[in-house]
């Protein structure tokens, strides 16, 4: 991601974003110099020790698979190989969020009753909207709210869920996800969805309460099938939400200046031109 901001923002469910040294920040409608974290962002906050494993085999994958133009590559360009290898997670991981994004947009017109015309939509993506239709009519939600923005005033968060419905007669946020996995990052994603302030509507941007819900469920969909996945999201994984939400604080702004300048050192004297040299 950008490192710089993105001072034009992009719209999310009714409220103006900007990406901001990696991270989403979300712009309150009635104060804009009011600027918080949105939950993505914060969950980012785990540790991702397997990424590290993850990037390696994707660009080893990428040599593989396509020696014969990474050969070629090696000896006229270098430079240009090496970067057509290290970034060959990002090609892979943007392609599955450009399917996921793609998939999302399909979800929420199904949800709202619109009828999909599979001729317009991307063979990557038909299966996705047949397995939806057929978990609208096994499951019968009853949607309450679609793809809108929560806001917390008391942490300080916001983040846009795709919905909160009625399902067997309780209420529960419910998230689409598309990825080869239900990863238990999801948890905390959800339980901040749950206990936010309340809902910025898209519609008008006006406030209305986050309503009561028994917990959340995630909507699993790949090529293959589907399944849908209850997520407990209880206050026990709001808390550890909270940790994350202070964390990013300190990332951002906290560790700044926690250590200071030597007053006292020993051992080899560091002369003015080795200062200057450097």
């Amino acid at each position: 991601m950008s490192e710089r901001d993105d001072d034009e923002g992009e719209q999310m469910a009714g409220v103006r974003t900007l990406q901001r040294g990696g991270s989403r920040f979300y712009i309150n409608p009635e104060d804009a110099q009011i600027k918080v974290p949105g939950v993505t962002s914060v969950v980012g906050m785990l540790p991702k020790d397997f990424l590290t494993f993850w990037a390696a085999k994707e660009s080893a994958t990428a040599a593989v698979d396509n020696w014969d133009i990474v050969s070629e590559l090696v000896k006229r360009d270098p430079a240009g190989a090496i970067d057509y290898l290290k970034n060959a997670h990002r090609r892979k991981s943007k392609a599955a969020s450009d399917l996921g994004s793609a998939a999302h947009d399909l979800f929420e017109r199904q949800a709202r009753g619109e009828k999909i015309n599979l001729r317009h939509v991307h063979a990557d993506v038909k299966p996705h909207v047949r397995w939806f239709d057929e978990f609208l009519q096994e499951i019968q939600p009853e949607f309450l709210h679609l793809e809108e923005t929560v806001w917390s005033d008391e942490y300080q968060y916001a983040g846009s869920f795709d919905a909160i419905a009625k399902v067997d007669g309780e209420t529960v946020v419910l998230d689409w996800k598309t990825s080869k996995s239900v990863y238990d990052s999801v948890a905390l994603q959800l339980s901040a969805y749950r206990y936010a302030d309340r809902i910025i509507k898209a519609a008008d941007g006006e406030s209305a309460d986050v309503p009561e819900l028994a917990g959340g469920a995630v909507l699993h969909v790949r090529p293959e099938g589907w399944s849908f996945v209850p997520v407990e999201c209880g206050p026990r994984v709001f808390d550890a939400f909270k940790a994350l939400r202070q964390v990013f604080d300190w990332e951002r702004e906290g560790k700044r200046g926690v250590v200071g300048r030597p007053i006292a050192s020993g051992g080899e004297q560091e002369t003015g031109t080795q200062r200057r040299a450097a």
